[in-house]
């Protein structure tokens, strides 16, 4: 790259990390993380700008951005440019928003994360429960079977922190064979109340992330293992790492200093974070861990584990659900109530669970698609090049070159 080139997209990197901590003046969950120099987020406090500026602002460095010529680049600063221009262009879109523009579901989730989620209709889900109720015999609705049956395998207060240091344990062991972690990589793990969300990774920079569980309903056991990989190992934490290391730190691109939660981005972390539970756990691996090591652990009796498991697999295909329900709350069409009410249906949620749902979609709005659209491209990227789950090491070499790349949820190809 020449030097000159280089110059200008550094310029442009500074430009959209300022813009980004500008918006974080208005939207309180929109920097998810910032590490960068200090005395850039002490500026933006002390001269807050206002949206239309920050809007122009924004609109001015995509134009110039489009305009930089990066054709006869290396392919990972050619993906850098993109990076930078997608990610404004949905800064922009954000922007809009907090000065009142409304947008469908599907137009905000196109402009925020770079992709179009797909739309199911009853029959879709109808033929997933069909499934589930000859897995689970009895009398009443599926939806209260599955969720009497789920409530067997609860993990008590008293040995949920045994139970998930074991589950990070075995995934952080499991990803550093494959993967070189910094030296110095390290989490901590909290238990909280009161969110809409069941865990949550705040990357602190440095090779440091908080790890927080959401403990205000029971946690099912299945959930140690989703969430120790998710926000843990291979997920965001390693994520986060790996970009810190090989670009912010190693290639000095500051973009990479802050991650801005409402942009493309997201749709690659959650992605690759959810698709990375398969990747760790091929086949049935994932099973016989949780049957021999955090059964006992919990207490539970591991006899029921083997049809739990297809439970679960099962119940996990009704993840899109959660896009039904959040499309036509979001759109004006549902009440809460009826969106509440089609969770327990479709999404075969406790009450308790699909209310607590529905305050995510007002907190996060179309963010809901990261994590099942999200994982089904990654999934596809990933085995388009030869990662299947017969291929197990080619797998994590593709994983970890996705997670080491600035590429975008439109280059998922």
């Amino acid at each position: 790259m020449t030097t000159s080139s280089c110059s200008a997209l550094n310029r442009f990197a500074e430009t959209y990390v300022k813009l980004v901590l500008a918006v974080g003046q208005y939207d309180a969950d929109y920097v998810d993380a910032f590490y960068g120099p200090a005395e850039w987020a002490a500026e933006t406090k002390a001269q807050a700008k206002p949206l239309e500026q920050i809007k122009n602002e924004a609109l001015q460095a995509k134009l110039e951005m489009e305009l930089h010529d990066s054709s006869a680049e290396e392919e990972l600063v050619q993906l850098r440019c993109r990076y930078l221009t997608t990610q404004l262009s949905a800064l922009i879109t954000r922007v809009e928003m907090l000065a009142g523009k409304k947008l469908s579901f599907d137009e905000e989730a196109k402009a925020l994360y770079d992709a179009t989620p797909p739309t199911f209709d009853e029959s879709h889900f109808q033929k997933l429960i069909t499934e589930l109720d000859a897995l689970i015999p009895g009398k009443g609705s599926v939806p209260e079977r599955v969720e009497n049956y789920r409530k067997q395998f609860t993990v008590s207060n008293h040995e949920l922190d045994a139970v998930f240091q074991a589950a990070i344990h075995e995934c952080r062991e499991r990803t550093k064979k494959h993967i070189h972690l910094p030296a110095n990589e390290q989490f901590r793990l909290e238990y909280v109340h009161n969110k809409s969300w069941s865990g949550y990774n705040w990357y602190k920079g440095n090779n440091e992330s908080l790890i927080q569980i959401n403990t205000d309903l029971p946690m099912f056991l299945e959930r140690a293992i989703d969430l120790a990989a998710h926000e843990g190992y291979p997920g965001h934490h390693v994520y986060n790492c790996l970009l810190e290391t090989e670009f912010a730190r190693t290639r000095g691109w500051v973009e990479f200093t802050t991650y801005a939660l409402f942009s493309p981005q997201s749709l690659i972390a959650e992605g690759t974070a959810n698709f990375g539970i398969n990747v760790a756990f091929p086949g049935k691996e994932r099973l016989e861990f949780e049957r021999d090591v955090l059964f006992p652990i919990a207490r539970l009796d591991k006899a029921e584990a083997e049809n739990y498991s297809r439970v679960q697999a099962i119940n996990e295909q009704l993840n899109y659900a959660h896009n039904e329900a959040a499309r036509r709350y979001l759109n004006g069409v549902w009440s809460r109530e009826d969106a509440a009410q089609w969770l327990v249906q479709y999404a075969l949620m406790s009450p308790e669970r699909a209310l607590q749902r529905t305050k995510f979609f007002d907190q996060y709005r179309s963010y809901v698609i990261n994590y099942n659209l999200g994982q089904d491209l990654v999934k596809r990227y990933i085995e388009n090049r030869g990662g299947d789950v017969g291929h197990p090491e080619q797998r994590w070499t593709e994983f970890l070159k996705l997670i080491s790349s600035p590429r975008l949820p439109s280059g998922l190809v």
